[in-house]
């Protein structure tokens, strides 16, 4: 008997916990994006949390896609550690899996701010270092020639606009590395005309089924609100760029063009293209 394709579509998703345990509105926001596409679009979506630093955890290679997430800390103090050499050993393993020709089903990967400095570490994509300042707040993101072509960024306007958070920086990209991968810069963080520093590269497309951005897409607005109006956040960003600019960012968290837009089209784009992939035989 014939059973309808959308009545049987599975998607088994891993996701790589990188907070350390700190309290974080990250984790949230991304099973919540994962129960919103597997209700909207008929698709049970099997999903598994996995603490990286803590506990050392990493998926195997059951899984169809693998959400990595941001984290605090420092991307370049972490080198060597126990956790980071089996995180970096889980990544090895994803990309031999995709060079296999025997392997159809191809894995993918996407790598969130914290996750996309390691990332950009693991394979010399650029330089990564601390910033002068902490970057907190929505900011504009700048879309690159390649960022027009890329499917996860169908829908994104130029400029598009984000959650950035974040201490370090990915800068002054490795034109020989990126090239001979194949990889794609996809934009850039806003520009700052009044500061002599370089803009930090805000998204990558790695190889056909790993890609990664330095800004949060899973950002929602209650999650934004609650670090807005903490005391720490809202000292530093008027200290920073005014109170003005403070009194801005809670107004654009309920404005649909803004970080709800990005929130409802990144991830749901990916998420789409691995299950395209999975089904494309069943189309």
């Amino acid at each position: 008997m014939f059973v309808p394709m959308k009545a049987t579509r599975k998607l088994k998703v891993a996701i790589l916990d990188l907070y350390e345990g700190e309290p974080n509105q990250g984790m949230r926001c991304l099973r919540n994006i994962l129960s919103d596409f597997s209700e909207e679009n008929n698709i049970d979506v099997d999903r598994n949390e996995f603490d990286v630093r803590l506990l050392n955890e990493v998926p195997n290679m059951s899984y169809d896609v693998f959400i990595s997430s941001g984290g605090p800390g420092s991307p370049l103090e972490s080198r060597y550690s126990d956790w980071e050499k089996k995180y970096f050993a889980w990544l090895n393993e994803v990309e031999r899996w995709n060079m296999n020709p025997a392997n159809l089903q191809k894995k993918f990967v996407f790598f969130i701010c914290h996750s996309f400095q390691l990332s950009a570490r693991y394979y010399n994509i650029g330089i990564l270092t601390k910033r002068h300042s902490s970057a907190f707040g929505i900011f504009p993101i700048h879309m690159l020639g390649d960022g027009f072509n890329e499917p996860v960024f169908t829908g994104l306007r130029d400029p598009f606009y984000a959650v950035d958070s974040r201490d370090y920086q990915v800068i002054q990209p490795n034109p020989d590395v990126i090239k001979k991968m194949g990889a794609k810069i996809l934009c850039i963080e806003k520009e700052r005309r009044h500061v002599p520093y370089e803009r930090a590269i805000m998204g990558i497309r790695y190889n056909e089924y790993m890609i990664g951005t330095q800004f949060h897409p899973e950002a929602d607005a209650s999650g934004m609100a609650m670090y807005l109006d903490r005391e720490d956040k809202k000292k530093m960003i008027i200290e920073n760029y005014g109170e003005e600019k403070w009194r801005g960012m809670l107004a654009h968290l309920d404005d649909p063009d803004k970080i709800l837009w990005t929130y409802s089209h990144v991830l749901p784009n990916f998420l789409n293209q691995a299950v395209e992939q999975l089904y494309a035989e069943l189309v």
